[in-house]
């Protein structure tokens, strides 16, 4: 029996082992996290149960159990690597089945697919239709776009100026844009684009009347005026009452080509008159030109952004994050990926960053969480576990022996 009880130890002493390689093989694989032998004492009941005096008969593996401890966050440059700061697991899909890792070693496919290394898709939150937010009740494979951005024609120029309190009428009447002499004040020019993302130069020109606080704004675009004057209106305190809101809607303007199309609305809301010099203090507009692809970024709270020449950001999807109530309970499935389990619990998917789920760091890996001088303690430690037992089993030996040689 003593014989058994020794080989025991030396079976678990050696599963120690060999969980301490495998820890240590891995001291350099993103995401991985070490595992731990835990063992049970044996012992041999009867019918009549456990006697008080009974001997326990040696040592089983109980569980090997993986730490789902946080590991370093290394930074790395590359945008499609990504790190969980927290807690949570990307969500993979191959091949129909659902895995789930903390390697954000990611790559793309040869259809633009964001893959991890043995070809499992990245799972992400669409965009909602209406361009509001993500559709957290779906997931999706996340491809990257590798078109150019297409055009967006400008429809509103927001332009917020201050007009002298103390303007005269231009000496030269009636306005000419090309004479200076006949106008105040003008935007100067800025830029606008048509549907088919060919530009154009918006220009305002304001024109003191003999009435006071009131103003003609002319509006221009390449040189061709659009619609008539528009009277701007301040009160005694220099707020702007007319046109109601800022807002002047323009007329259509057909570039010289007669290809594109522009419509705009002017929007001067926060413009004011007072003091005695003329101030642009904002001006802007909401089209661009197309756009080539210039990175993909994904945010803290995992967004995942096509970023364009143009300045256009075009979000591609959100990273689905999942958490278990019992991580260990996660069935490991090799290649830094585990699957869903009994005893892991049911699978809780949703966005970084919200509720207990943890931060998405772009162009960082979760470093492995084995700690390379602990295990080597460990290996030590189970070394002389296994001679120790194997010396009681060569002891156990010269017993029986000295037995049998009694005459």
């Amino acid at each position: 029996m003593s014989f058994n009880t020794s080989l025991s130890g030396i079976n678990a002493a050696n599963a120690d082992l060999n969980v301490t390689s495998n820890n240590i093989a891995n001291v350099n694989t993103t995401g991985f996290k070490e595992s731990r032998a835990e063992f049970a004492d044996l012992f041999s009941y009867t019918n009549y149960g456990l006697s008080r005096n009974a001997v326990g008969t040696g040592v089983r593996v109980s569980n090997v159990a993986q730490q789902f401890s946080q590991g370093n966050i290394d930074p790395t440059g590359r945008s499609l690597d990504m790190a969980i700061e927290g807690e949570g697991f990307f969500t993979l899909n191959k091949n129909g089945a659902t895995l789930y890792s903390r390697a954000g070693n990611f790559q793309t496919s040869n259809q633009g697919y964001v893959i991890s290394p043995d070809g499992a898709r990245l799972q992400v939150f669409p965009p909602r239709a209406d361009g509001n937010g993500f559709d957290v009740g779906r997931l999706g494979d996340l491809q990257l776009l590798t078109t150019d951005s297409p055009p967006r024609q400008t429809g509103s120029v927001d332009v917020m100026f201050t007009l002298p309190g103390n303007a005269a009428a231009p000496a030269i009447a009636p306005f000419d844009p090309s004479e200076p002499n006949s106008y105040n004040h003008s935007t100067g020019g800025i830029n606008v684009f048509d549907s088919l993302g060919v530009s154009h130069v918006q220009t305002s020109y304001f024109v003191k009347t003999a009435n006071p606080n009131e103003w003609q704004a002319y509006n221009f675009v390449d040189g061709v005026q659009v619609g008539a004057p528009t009277t701007l209106q301040f009160s005694n305190s220099g707020e702007l009452l007319t046109p109601p809101g800022g807002s002047i809607d323009l007329d259509p303007y057909t570039p010289a080509t007669g290809a594109g199309v522009l419509d705009l609305t002017l929007n001067l809301a926060g413009s004011s008159q007072y003091g005695e010099s003329f101030q642009l203090r904002d001006a802007r507009q909401d089209g661009h030109a197309a756009g080539k692809l210039n990175e993909i970024s994904v945010s803290a709270d995992g967004v995942v952004f096509a970023r364009y020449s143009n300045g256009a950001d075009t979000p591609l999807g959100q990273v689905a994050l999942t958490t278990f109530t019992n991580p260990q309970g996660l069935q490991p499935q090799g290649n830094n990926a585990w699957a869903e389990s009994y005893s892991s619990g049911t699978p809780r998917t949703g966005a970084p960053d919200t509720s207990d789920f943890g931060q998405v760091q772009s162009g960082a890996l979760e470093s492995s969480t084995v700690d390379l001088t602990a295990q080597l303690v460990n290996m030590i430690v189970a070394q002389r576990n296994f001679q120790a037992n194997a010396q009681m089993i060569t002891t156990q030996d010269q017993v029986t022996q000295t037995v049998i040689n009694i005459r």
